[in-house]
C-alpha cells in the first residue's frame, strides 16, 4: 500500500509488500525517504547472495539466521541481530536459509528506481534538509563493523531505544513485547527531515495528525493505520505522529533517519557517537 500524495498537503508514506511478494522463497522490495533508501531481503530456502554498493556508508541490520559479508579485501560474519557498518564502496552478502537482513543507504538526490514510491520524490521537498557532508569515522572507519544489538546499551533516560549511526544515518532500535503502553505515548513532529519507520516484528498503529495551520483547506482527518511486518511509514515534514505496537506478539521497528539526528547524537543517546566527529 502506497499513499504518499501532495506534500503541500503531508501525507504520509504507508508502505506493505503485498502478500504475493512474501512468502517462503527469496523475497525482496525496496522503498525510499527523500535521502534514505531500504532494502528488506528475505532468504527461502537456500542461501541468498546479495549486492550493496554507496558512496557513504552502509548500514546491513541481519536477523534470523547469519551473513557474511565481504568485499574490499575484507570479510566477515554477522549472526542473527547484528548491525553491519560497511565503509562505502561495493560489497557482497550472502544471508543464510530463512534469514532477512535490511540494507540501509542515504540517498543524495533523485530517486531510486527500484524503490517502489520512487514516483512520490520525482520533485523534492525544499523542506528536507540535505544529507550534508558525513561524519568522519574516527575508529576503524576502513574496517567492516559488526555490533551485536544485544550488546548495544539504551540510553538511561530512554530504556526502550537503542540508538546507532554510521557517517551520514542514524537509527532508532525499538524493541518490546506484548502491546505498547497507551498512556505513555510519544506525538511530536520534524520541521526539517523525514523519519522511516520500518517494522519488522508485529502489528502497529500508527497515529497521523496533520497540525491546523492557517488555510483550514488543509486540514486532514486524524489518520489510525494499522500495519503488519514488513512494512514501512515514512513520515513527512510537519507530521504528528507516534507509533504503538498492537497485540501480544514482539515488536520490532526500526526509526532511520538521515543525516544523523545531532540532537539526539548532542544528547549522548547515540550508543556509538563517540566513533565519529562531524
Amino acid at each position: 500500500m502506497e499513499k504518499i500524495a501532495d506534500r503541500s498537503v503531508r501525507q504520509p508514506g504507508l508502505i506493505q509488500p503485498s502478500k504475493s511478494a512474501l512468502c517462503n522463497q527469496t523475497s525482496t522490495w525496496s522503498a525510499q525517504g527523500q535521502n534514505f533508501v531500504v532494502a528488506w531481503h528475505q532468504a527461502g530456502a537456500g542461501k541468498l547472495p546479495l549486492s550493496a554498493s554507496s558512496e557513504d556508508e552502509i548500514m546491513v541490520l541481519v536477523m534470523g539466521a547469519s551473513a557474511t559479508i565481504s568485499g574490499n579485501d575484507q570479510r566477515a560474519a554477522a549472526e542473527s541481530r547484528s548491525i553491519c557498518i560497511l565503509p562505502a564502496g561495493s560489497w557482497e552478502l550472502v544471508l543464510e536459509p530463512g534469514g532477512t537482513c535490511v540494507v540501509l543507504t542515504s540517498l543524495r538526490g533523485g530517486v531510486c528506481e527500484t524503490a517502489v514510491n520512487c514516483n512520490s520524490y520525482i520533485q523534492a521537498d525544499s523542506r528536507i534538509d540535505p544529507v550534508g557532508i558525513p561524519y568522519r569515522a574516527v575508529r576503524q572507519g576502513t574496517e567492516i563493523r559488526v555490533l551485536n544489538i544485544d550488546e548495544v546499551k539504551a540510553p538511561s533516560d530512554k530504556p526502550r531505544l537503542k540508538m546507532l549511526q554510521s557517517a551520514t544515518l542514524s537509527i532508532n532500535w525499538v524493541e518490546y513485547n506484548g502491546p505498547r503502553n497507551r498512556a505513555a505515548l510519544s506525538p511530536h513532529a520534524h520541521k526539517n527531515f523525514e523519519q522511516g519507520s520500518l517494522a519488522l516484528e508485529g502489528n502497529f498503529t500508527h497515529h497521523l495528525r496533520v497540525e491546523w495551520g492557517e488555510n483550514a483547506n488543509l486540514w486532514r482527518e486524524d489518520e489510525h493505520v494499522t500495519l503488519g511486518s514488513p512494512s514501512l511509514l515514512v513520515v513527512p515534514v510537519g507530521l504528528i505522529h507516534t507509533t504503538e505496537g498492537v497485540g501480544d506478539d514482539r515488536h520490532l521497528l526500526i526509526d532511520i533517519f538521515s543525516p544523523p539526528r545531532a540532537d539526539f547524537i548532542a544528547k549522548g543517546w547515540i550508543f556509538n557517537s563517540q566513533d565519529y566527529v562531524k
